[in-house]
């Protein structure tokens, strides 16, 4: 997958366009490459262009799109498997990068709050928060080969993990979104994946 790819091509252009600036040269080629880093399994193109994808059929809903959009394109741009703050590293990424190009200082904070909404510490209050989380977590939901595919991917970022630790960890996450009242915060992506999410969850759990 590369920038040639007709999502990533269309969505990056709206992005740019909904945020009335131009992007550097040869900014795109530097975000798939972090995306294409050797450490990355889940963390990929693959997660991105899944992401973008999604993003497409609610784009609508978002009052502010090209921010949602530019987000995701961010939102996992650094990812070091060991980090403990890559939301923040990936949001001031995408700050500075807006900043230096003309887009003014609000949108600047909105796009750092919905990247750092993707810590998945909480559900956010704010609408857009909300839609990019959704779409986040939209891999929960996903047919349960792509889940399984997921599943090993996330192992395979955090091989250096011994197995029963990994086994203990990693069943705390996924039944903590089971303990969720709702996994999804939107009205879309709740109806569209809730059911399949909890499937997924408690058979990885089991």
């Amino acid at each position: 997958m590369t920038a040639s790819d007709p999502l990533l091509e269309r969505s990056w252009g709206r992005a740019w366009q909904a945020l009335h600036a131009t992007p550097p040269q040869g900014l795109q080629q530097a975000i798939l490459a972090a995306y294409a880093e050797p450490q990355r399994h889940y963390h990929t193109l693959q997660h991105l262009s899944e992401c973008l994808a999604h993003f497409e059929t609610v784009a609508y809903q978002a009052r502010h799109p090209g921010e949602v959009e530019i987000a995701l394109w961010f939102h996992d741009a650094v990812y070091d498997v060991k980090g403990k703050d890559n939301e923040l590293h990936s949001a001031r990424w995408a700050v500075q990068v807006l900043d230096d190009n003309g887009v003014g200082e609000a949108t600047c904070q909105r796009v750092h709050a919905l990247i750092m909404a993707t810590c998945h510490e909480s559900t956010p209050e704010d609408d857009e928060a909300r839609l990019l989380v959704d779409i986040d977590l939209a891999i929960l939901g996903a047919a349960p080969g792509r889940f399984a595919e997921y599943d090993t991917q996330v192992r395979a970022e955090y091989a250096w993990v011994p197995r029963p630790i990994y086994a203990l960890k990693r069943r705390q996450v996924l039944k903590g979104f089971l303990q969720r009242t709702a996994i999804y915060a939107t009205s879309h992506f709740h109806a569209l994946l809730e059911q399949q999410a909890r499937s997924n969850l408690q058979r990885a759990v089991a």
